[in-house]
C-alpha cells in the first residue's frame, strides 16, 4: 500500500512536530507527501499551511513569523493561519485579492506536539487519560525520521515473534523463541485491542528502569491500535505497581519514510528512574528494530496472499483487514507500485 496514493489517509490526525521546535521559529514538515510549514500564531497556537507561497512558489518555511503571521522571505508577503494573505508590502494601500492565499490545514496542539489533519477528519486526536493524571509524568522519548513505511513500524511493535532474535539480550533470549499466545485480540471501532504477556530478559539498562534484578521479567501488555499508524501501549510488570504507557506514531512523510514520534507516561518519579536512562534503553531496542525495518520493502501488501504468516502475526493480519476495509468503505482500491517501478528499484546483481 502506498500511503500517499490513498486519499482517505489524509483524513486522520497525526503528530507532526514538537511545540518546542515551533517556539524557535517556523518549521517545515512533509506529511503524506504534502509539504507544510508550521509556526505559532500570535496566541501561541500552532498553524499549518502549504509550504509554497502563491506568488512565486517560495518555501514559506524559509521565512519568519511577524505578528503571528508567516512572512515569505522573497517579497515579504504575510499569511495568517487561515492561509489568507494579509500584508503585501509593495501595495500597502491596495485591497488584497482573495486569490492571494495558500492552502491551510487543521492544526491543534496536544501532548506537546502540533497535530495536523489534511482533510475532513474521520477521527479525533487520541485521548490519553494518563496525560491528565498528576500521578504520571510525561517523557518525550523519540522524534526521528525512519526510512520505512508507517505500517511496517507500527506492525513491528505488535509483533512478538521478532523479539527473541532482533532484541536478543536487550529484551529477550533467542534460545527461547516461542512467544505466549495473545490473551485477547479483538476489533474496535478505531482499530483493535489486544492483551499479551511477555517474558523479558533483564539486563543492566532495564534494571535501572524497572527497579528489579530478577533474571526474567513478566510484562503484561495492553495495546490499542489506532488506525492507521498509531499505538497506545500500556505495560505493567508482574508484582510491581509500575505502569508505563507508550504512545507511538509512525507519522507518514511519504511512501518510504515516516516520522517516529514516541512519548511515554509513567507513574514513577525522576528519582526512581531517570528519563535519560529510560530513553537510552529504549534507544537500544528501537535502533535494533530500525536496522531491520529500513531494509524491508516499504510497499506493504494488504493482500494476505502476498506474504506468508504465522500465529504471532495475528495483529498484523488484522491491521491489513481493517485497512483494506477502510479503503473499500471510501471507494478506494489499494495502490501499489507498478511492475516497472519495482524493477527500477531492484538491486543490481
Amino acid at each position: 500500500m502506498l500511503a500517499t496514493a490513498q486519499p482517505v489517509l489524509r483524513r486522520f490526525w497525526y503528530p507532526v512536530i514538537p511545540i518546542e521546535l515551533l517556539q524557535r521559529g517556523p518549521q517545515s514538515f512533509t506529511l503524506l507527501g504534502e509539504p507544510l510549514v508550521l509556526w505559532l500564531d500570535a496566541d501561541g497556537k500552532p498553524s499549518a499551511v502549504r509550504d509554497r507561497c502563491c506568488h512565486r512558489s517560495t518555501p514559506l518555511s524559509q521565512g519568519i513569523v511577524v505578528d503571528g503571521n508567516i512572512r515569505c522571505p522573497y517579497h515579504g508577503w504575510q499569511f495568517n493561519s487561515e492561509g489568507s494573505c494579509v500584508v503585501v508590502p509593495q501595495a500597502p494601500d491596495s485591497p488584497i485579492p482573495e486569490n492571494y492565499r495558500v492552502q491551510n490545514f487543521q492544526c491543534q496542539e496536544c501532548y506537546g506536539y502540533a497535530w495536523v489533519c489534511l482533510g475532513d477528519s474521520l477521527d479525533e486526536i487520541l485521548n490519553i487519560p494518563e496525560a491528565a493524571d498528576p500521578g504520571y509524568r510525561q517523557i518525550h522519548a523519540f522524534y526521528e525520521t525512519w526510512h520505512c513505511s508507517g505500517l511496517r513500524l507500527i506492525e513491528n511493535v505488535c509483533d512478538h515473534g521478532h523479539f527473541h532474535f532482533v532484541h536478543n539480550q536487550t529484551l529477550a533470549d533467542r534460545e527461547n523463541p516461542v512467544s505466549s499466545p495473545h490473551n485477547v485480540l479483538e476489533k474496535t471501532e478505531c482499530g483493535f485491542y489486544f492483551e499479551s504477556i511477555l517474558f523479558m530478559h533483564n539486563n543492566p539498562h532495564m534494571e535501572k528502569n524497572v527497579g528489579s534484578s530478577q533474571k526474567t521479567i513478566k510484562i503484561i501488555r495492553k495495546i490499542n491500535w489506532c488506525i492507521p499508524f498509531g499505538l497506545h501501549l500500556q505495560e505493567m510488570m508482574d508484582g510491581k505497581e509500575l505502569v508505563q504507557v507508550s504512545i507511538t506514531y509512525a507519522t507518514p512523510i511519504n511512501d518510504s519514510s515516516c516520522q517516529m514520534v514516541r512519548f511515554l507516561f509513567r507513574n514513577d518519579t525522576e528519582a526512581e528512574a531517570k528519563a535519560a536512562d529510560i530513553i537510552t534503553h529504549e534507544g537500544l531496542i528501537f535502533n535494533e528494530d530500525r536496522t531491520i525495518l529500513e531494509t524491508i520493502d516499504y510497499d506493504v501488501p494488504l493482500d494476505l496472499n502476498e506474504e506468508v504468516h504465522m500465529a504471532t502475526d495475528k495483529p498484523g493480519i488484522l491491521m491489513r483487514h481493517k485497512l483494506a476495509a477502510l479503503l473499500a468503505s471510501h471507494g478506494e482500491v489499494e495502490q501499489r507500485r507498478t511492475a516497472a517501478s519495482v524493477m527500477a528499484n531492484a538491486p543490481l546483481i
